[in-house]
């Protein structure tokens, strides 16, 4: 924290630092026996009537009495890497977008609307890498409108925790009383050790998702447009064409009937993204997760690229835990906003993100 040369504690932050990354230290139940110190790190997204907001890279608002401030500072933003592959926020987003397209856009300023039949959130939520050219209670009166007309509920897709990320926008929903459903962050990695986690034999790569790859996806009921977005990309081939590069993996089972295991990889430019990766109860902890993934890395190393990425959820242990095993780390964390309940458009609710 922030020390003058008197060795006193200072803050040295005020309102009109809203919008930056702090570190505020505070005194909770000062002149008590049991008073302790706590210390607060993120984007100050406000401070109205004594009281500061700040989120978290996790995108936890924590909201702090000024009165019990001790100390305060403005912090240089996280880096975005300690190890690995550099990467902005941006750039990231773009390529995560890109991997999962919609079947329908439609462009309001810098952000994009995305629609699928609600397949999926990412596929039906707005991106808003930007300004979107109004204010903002038009743009989201606009966003409305537009899912409204599509039977669907209107999402905003945010994200928090690291440079040019959107802690501001999400305090801004917030106060409209739009709700946070779903935390996932998107984790990057150095793609040649992927490769070289296991033996690939066995593993079976496809340009298209056929029947038997579908039986073990984990979704039920796939559409012709779940299939679009989960295709959606493939047109470019390998070392060329005009979008990303999509390949199935599969692993028959030895029983017959849905594979024992499946995943699916994006290859755009640097980047290649994992998803999708899914085994049968009965072949789990075999290092079939692996070897899939290995497959595909090698797929994709052949393609050109080096780097890669995969979004998981907050709560999903197993795979949080293989893939730091693999050396991958978070680079950010990604929200999904719902419009109030008293505005939405009673549409199908979008699958898991």
């Amino acid at each position: 924290m922030e020390i003058s040369a008197a060795g006193r504690l200072e803050v040295r932050i005020t309102a009109a630092d809203v919008g930056k990354r702090v570190s505020v230290r505070c005194l909770t139940d000062a002149g008590a026996a049991d008073a302790k110190f706590t210390d607060t790190v993120g984007v100050l997204t406000s401070w109205d009537d004594g009281v500061l907001a700040i989120t978290r890279k996790s995108g936890e608002s924590v909201r702090i009495d000024a009165s019990s401030m001790v100390a305060g500072k403005i912090v240089p933003a996280a880096p975005a890497r300690r190890r690995g592959p550099a990467a902005g926020y941006r750039e990231l987003a773009g390529v995560a977008a890109r991997a999962w397209r919609p079947v329908e856009s439609a462009r309001l300023g810098a952000w994009e609307l995305r629609a699928a039949a609600g397949f999926t959130r990412r596929a039906n939520s707005v991106l808003p890498l930007g300004d979107p050219g109004m204010p903002l209670d038009a743009a989201l009166d606009a966003v409305r409108a537009w899912y409204g007309a599509r039977g669907l509920p209107a999402y905003v897709q945010t994200a928090t925790g690291a440079e040019g990320t959107e802690e501001l926008l999400c305090a801004e929903l917030e106060r409209r009383g739009w709700v946070r459903e779903v935390t996932a962050e998107l984790w990057i990695g150095a793609l040649a050790p992927v490769a070289d986690r296991a033996e690939a034999g066995g593993v079976v790569l496809a340009r298209e998702a056929d029947e038997a790859w579908l039986a073990r996806y984990g979704r039920k009921g796939v559409s012709e447009v779940a299939l679009r977005v989960l295709t959606g990309a493939s047109s470019g081939e390998a070392g060329g064409g005009e979008g990303p590069s999509v390949w199935f993996a599969s692993v028959p089972a030895p029983e017959g009937g849905a594979p024992a295991a499946v995943g699916r990889c994006v290859v755009d430019g640097r980047w290649a993204g994992f998803a999708a990766v899914e085994v049968a109860p009965a072949h789990r902890r075999r290092g079939l997760a692996t070897t899939v993934m290995a497959a595909l890395a090698a797929r994709a190393l052949d393609e050109g690229a080096s780097a890669a990425w995969l979004q998981v959820e907050e709560g999903n242990a197993g795979a949080r835990a293989l893939y730091a095993g693999m050396g991958f780390a978070a680079h950010h964390a990604y929200h999904h906003y719902r419009e109030p309940a008293g505005e939405a458009s009673h549409g199908r609710t979008p699958g898991a993100s």
